[in-house]
């Protein structure tokens, strides 16, 4: 399984970059392969300083070794071994029109002394963080979830949607990083479900990734915008990067585990403001994003 979901994910990172040179029509991808010392390593791909995309990157690695003391507490094992691999990206636009996403996919399993296979699971999700809410895009990004969901379980979708709404959420601000989607976690074998089964769902919402925000991206990347708002959405990434360095489980895993500090933090966005007790007009757009993020909506 581990193989062949290294695959999915190679051929997935080549599918997603190549289309968003495509929707940018002026950066490209820069490259960069990595090892890790202790097992493993990954490719990065990095773009910068687009038409569209300000920054943003679409990584995957396969990593592997002796599971850290901080993960063996975690999980309540000794001496076990690991190996994981993922797909992890974030896209940080220069309009504020158009919303920032995040999406990961994940494979990890676990060993004995024996090396045997204890233990192993799937994870992932895709989630938005607009800066001005477009409803229509909003309800345009959880129907693709939604329909990906659907094709495998009809409790998918408000459960895995449910605990975006619950992840994503910065709790020293009360209020969410954007407006959600799907995560999920240890998604491991049961008498319903088999690990080709859940390979089969989490492919399918990698696959739906392109669907759920090209399109928005294309609506939104010309429409013109004032420093004004742009302001307003540097303020916003400040709460992005807040999330990520405060309670993002793979941001955690990644300095736990001796990852590449370059690949981990390649979420945070280049430009960035953090204005003291910067509070919008009363209904105003910026206030209108405030009160979704403070009270998540169910979009479909």
């Amino acid at each position: 399984m581990k193989d062949k979901f290294y695959n999915y994910i190679q051929k997935l990172q080549d599918t997603i970059t190549s289309k968003l040179e495509e929707v940018d029509g002026k950066a490209m991808f820069k490259e960069d392969l990595w090892s890790r010392p202790e097992g493993g390593g990954g490719r990065t791909r990095v773009i910068e300083s687009g038409n569209v995309f300000e920054k943003g990157g679409v990584n995957i690695s396969a990593v592997h070794g002796e599971l850290p003391k901080t993960m063996q507490q975690h999980f309540g094992v000794e001496e076990a071994n690991f190996f994981a691999c993922g797909l992890s990206l974030v896209l940080h636009p220069n309009n504020p029109f158009v919303p920032t996403v995040h999406a990961n996919w994940r494979y990890f399993e676990m060993y004995n002394k024996d090396g045997e296979i204890v233990d192993s699971w799937f994870g992932g999700g895709q989630d938005l963080t607009p800066y001005y809410l477009f409803e229509e895009d909003a309800t345009h990004f959880h129907q693709v979830c939604k329909t990906a969901c659907d094709t495998h379980n009809a409790d998918f979708y408000p459960k895995y949607k449910k605990r975006c709404d619950e992840y994503f959420y910065n709790t020293h601000r009360n209020e969410a990083r954007g407006i959600g989607g799907l995560f999920f976690d240890y998604c491991k074998k049961t008498e319903e479900m088999s690990m080709q089964n859940w390979y089969n769902f989490v492919t399918e919402v990698g696959d739906s990734f392109l669907e759920a925000y090209v399109p928005i991206v294309e609506r939104r990347k010309e429409l013109p915008f004032t420093k004004a708002q742009r302001n307003w959405q540097e303020i916003r990434r400040g709460r992005y990067v807040e999330f990520n360095l405060v309670h993002d489980k793979g941001t955690l895993f990644g300095l736990k585990t001796n990852g590449r500090i370059e690949s981990i933090l390649m979420s945070l966005p280049p430009h960035v403001q953090w204005v003291y007790n910067h509070i919008p007009e009363k209904d105003s757009d910026e206030a209108k994003v405030l009160s979704v993020l403070q009270h998540p909506k169910e979009w479909v």
